[in-house]
């Protein structure tokens, strides 16, 4: 089966501009959509699954500085397009936490570069995940503490690889054997428990990766 094509969502108002960025997207053969205001990007971010979010600035409804602030948890990365060249917005958007910035005009070919840049740098940071003195190399399926790679199974990885990536969330049994070993295994919380303890102990997360009574588990944010 291919791979899903990248998703990318354009925030532009003016039509004209929307539709050169969306034939420059496919040209880069990605999949798009377009937000017209910054209520409605506030509303298809949240519903929408996206690679990646083209945003302008002058918005009607929510200016784009508004709209990555409200949708900042979604953790999609955020080039900003703008007509804007002071400096001073510039920095108000790198330091919002938007990936990039690019100002209006611009070629096809230096949105795709960028776009490429951005993407590239997004894909290689989800590949690892770090936890205290724990570190997750997703692409490779292994873990290090303090440096030591770990022995674990490919379900125990699983489990370590979900609990780092929903620290501080309460997750029933029911749900982990749904998200790591499917429906058909519904039921069998024995499975969860067992490795749920190797986990703990080969990682040494005792005190952080804690039992919620009668519901299920939690890993607590690391220090």
């Amino acid at each position: 089966m291919d791979d899903p094509k990248t998703r990318i969502l354009i925030v532009e108002d003016d039509e004209n501009i929307a539709l050169y960025i969306q034939t420059c997207l496919l040209m880069g053969d990605y999949e798009n959509e377009i937000a017209s205001d910054g209520l409605q990007a506030v509303d298809m971010i949240n519903a929408g699954k996206y690679d990646l979010i083209l945003l302008d600035i002058m918005l009607p409804g929510l200016d784009g500085f508004e709209v990555f602030k409200r949708t900042k948890e979604s953790g999609v990365p955020v080039i900003f397009l703008t007509a804007m060249q002071s400096i001073s917005d510039k920095v108000k958007g790198l330091r919002l936490g938007a990936e990039d910035y690019i100002v209006k005009p611009f070629e096809a070919l230096e949105l795709l570069a960028r776009i490429e840049v951005v993407l590239r740098r997004d894909r290689k940071v989800k590949s690892t995940l770090s936890y205290g003195d724990i570190e997750i190399d997703v692409l490779s399926h292994s873990a290090t503490r303090n440096g030591e790679q770990i022995p674990l199974t490919p379900k125990e990885f699983e489990v370590l690889t979900y609990f780092v990536r929903h620290q501080n969330t309460v997750i029933s049994r029911d749900h982990l054997l749904a998200a790591i070993w499917g429906f058909e295994f519904a039921g069998e919380t024995r499975t969860v428990d067992t490795h749920v303890q190797q986990v703990r102990r080969k990682m040494g997360l005792k005190g952080k990766l804690i039992t919620v009574p009668k519901y299920g588990y939690k890993l607590t944010g690391s220090d």
